[in-house]
């Protein structure tokens, strides 16, 4: 009894400690107090820079948008050239390039290099090893489009959304229906992005202990042919829709893997998965669901398993070392999409025993911004 009536206490304390530190932030004075104080100033610092950041951080993302725009990247690969050279490449006025150049050396994705050329920064070349960074950047657009407003987007009076569009089985109700043309432009993004993921997901995960893995929203097949490499006896499997399977087959019939990997098509949700597999694969698939279809797809998933099967869920997880940013982008993203969350490992072992999985564990990654990894037994 003691402590439950000790409860109401502590939070109003700590309630009480927030609104003190709240006004003394809150207040010019300290404000000016903070920033005079050598003890104090270095966080003061910080904090303003923050700020600055979230106020730019629109016109940031754009100086990156017009750098994969103009290849920059690709073009300052082979070393550094003059910004001369640049600008009648791009067909840009030479004090335009000029400025773009400079606000790209201020983020680091470029660097001056003497007085008049411009090489590849530590974030830029970063980019030339990521392709699916770019790939994602050029998508944004339709992203920037449903933000023009973001109040009428959360209050869901925006009209029509290009990032809905873009992901069309989010608001389809018969996703397996899709033709070609409309599901070809998020599968190639997808396998853009995918090498990075994978990295991270097999990296923790050795699937090489594995007899038959099956990839559940596979798809073009990039993980497949991914773990492939990792697990050279591993039979392969991998469900997505019609048309995004018939493009898995083929690329991996490309990769020299047709033999060895098994393709079959359908609705995650309502038709049954490939039998005769122990382990089963969802990446980058669970946060684009809300729970009670996330729930249908693990009952779906189980029942393709035999006991003591493995699920390895891959994704961006919302309490991850350092995700923060990944946390503020879901959440607004996936609202413009129509449907998902970010979530934390805490929810997702609740669905998980939900759906009749034990011995929920997270395995460390490298790069948890990247991607979590989740493992359940059936």
């Amino acid at each position: 009894m003691a402590i439950s009536h000790d409860l109401p206490v502590l939070a109003s304390l700590s309630d009480r400690w927030r609104a003190m530190r709240d006004a003394l932030l809150a207040s010019a004075r300290f404000q000016r107090l903070a920033a005079a104080f050598p003890l104090t100033r270095p966080i003061a610092r910080r904090r303003a820079a923050a700020l600055f950041d979230l106020c730019a951080g629109f016109v940031y993302s754009q100086v990156l948008v017009a750098c994969v725009r103009l290849d920059l990247f690709v073009q300052l690969r082979s070393g550094p050239l003059a910004a001369a050279t640049l600008a009648a490449r791009a067909e840009l006025p030479a004090d335009s390039m000029q400025a773009l150049l400079d606000a790209a050396c201020a983020l680091r994705l470029l660097e001056r290099c003497g007085r008049a050329r411009y090489g590849l920064g530590p974030l830029g070349a970063a980019m030339l090893g990521n392709p699916g960074i770019a790939a994602m950047v050029t998508h944004h657009a339709a992203l920037y489009a449903d933000l023009d407003d973001p109040v009428a987007l959360l209050r869901r009076e925006a009209g029509p959304r290009r990032l809905a569009s873009y992901w069309p089985y989010a608001q389809d109700d018969q996703p397996a229906a899709l033709p070609r043309e409309t599901v070809a432009a998020y599968t190639d993004l997808m396998a853009a992005s995918q090498p990075m993921i994978a990295d991270e997901v097999l990296s923790a995960y050795p699937v090489s202990r594995h007899r038959c893995l099956l990839d559940v929203g596979g798809g073009d097949g990039s993980f497949l042919i991914a773990a492939a490499r990792r697990a050279p006896r591993l039979e392969l499997k991998l469900f997505d829709l019609p048309e995004v399977a018939a493009i898995a087959r083929d690329r991996l019939a490309a990769a020299g893997l047709g033999a060895r990997a098994t393709v079959a098509a359908g609705d995650f949700f309502r038709d049954r998965l490939p039998q005769g597999v122990d382990v089963i694969s969802l990446v980058r698939v669970v946060h684009d669901h809300d729970d009670e279809a996330v729930l249908r797809l693990f009952a779906n998933v189980r029942s393709a398993l035999p006991k003591d099967g493995v699920l390895l869920v891959g994704e961006p997880m919302s309490d991850g070392a350092g995700c923060g940013g990944i946390t503020a982008y879901f959440e607004i993203y996936l609202r413009a999409m129509g449907q998902g969350q970010p979530r934390c490992f805490d929810h997702l072992n609740r669905l998980l025993k939900s759906s009749g999985f034990s011995n929920v564990r997270r395995l460390r990654t490298r790069i948890p911004t990247i991607a979590s990894v989740i493992v359940a037994k059936s």
